[in-house]
């Protein structure tokens, strides 16, 4: 009997070790798991902050060549795509115009406006018959658009906002059409 308890006692101890055995390696194997989806996390990160910091310097690029545009017409020339019927500084107004509506639509792209905020700017914006003008003259560019893209998805928007401003019977143009929401 005494054999026999020894050895049940050896079984016990060697259960007890296979346990402590399988919990250490589940905890090891846990915590690479962590780390490892940490390090993703991280790299995830980084790569939106390049992704922003890439887009900040295009879109301060953007206006920087717009800008010359604007302020040099044998600049402008390179990139004017508008009706040549229209008269030069109309289609300088129209770049003025433009850049408003990119650095409108990269604020909404960073995040630091949403749909709504987006349409109730674009709306202020279209009390102007010169943006209005622009919008208008600018729908051949945006037909090149990938249908699917947010871009074309955003001008569908604001279509739908000049439509409504257009068919609106009322001169309180702050109370038409119905903001999006995310």
């Amino acid at each position: 009997m005494t054999t026999r308890k020894y050895s049940v006692g050896r079984l016990g101890t060697t259960a007890l070790a296979l346990l402590v055995t399988t919990v250490t390696t589940a905890a090891a194997h846990r915590r690479r798991s962590e780390r490892t989806r940490l390090q993703e996390r991280q790299l995830e990160l980084e790569e939106l902050a390049m992704r922003r910091k890439a887009l900040a310097h295009q879109q301060r690029m953007q206006w920087e060549l717009l800008a010359r545009a604007i302020d040099d017409p044998s600049l402008a020339a390179v990139i004017d795509t508008y009706d040549k019927r229209i008269p030069a500084e109309r289609r300088r107004q129209f770049f003025y115009a433009n850049a408003w509506y990119v650095h409108l639509y990269h604020l909404y792209r960073a995040g630091l406006l949403d749909r709504e905020e987006l349409y109730r700017h674009l709306r202020e914006f279209f009390q102007s018959p010169i943006f209005r003008e622009y919008w208008k003259a600018s729908q051949p560019m945006r037909a090149s658009l990938n249908e699917t893209s947010e871009e074309a998805q955003l001008g569908h928007m604001v279509d739908g906002l000049v439509r409504d401003l257009d068919e609106a019977d009322t001169d309180e143009w702050w109370v038409v059409g119905h903001p999006p929401t995310d």
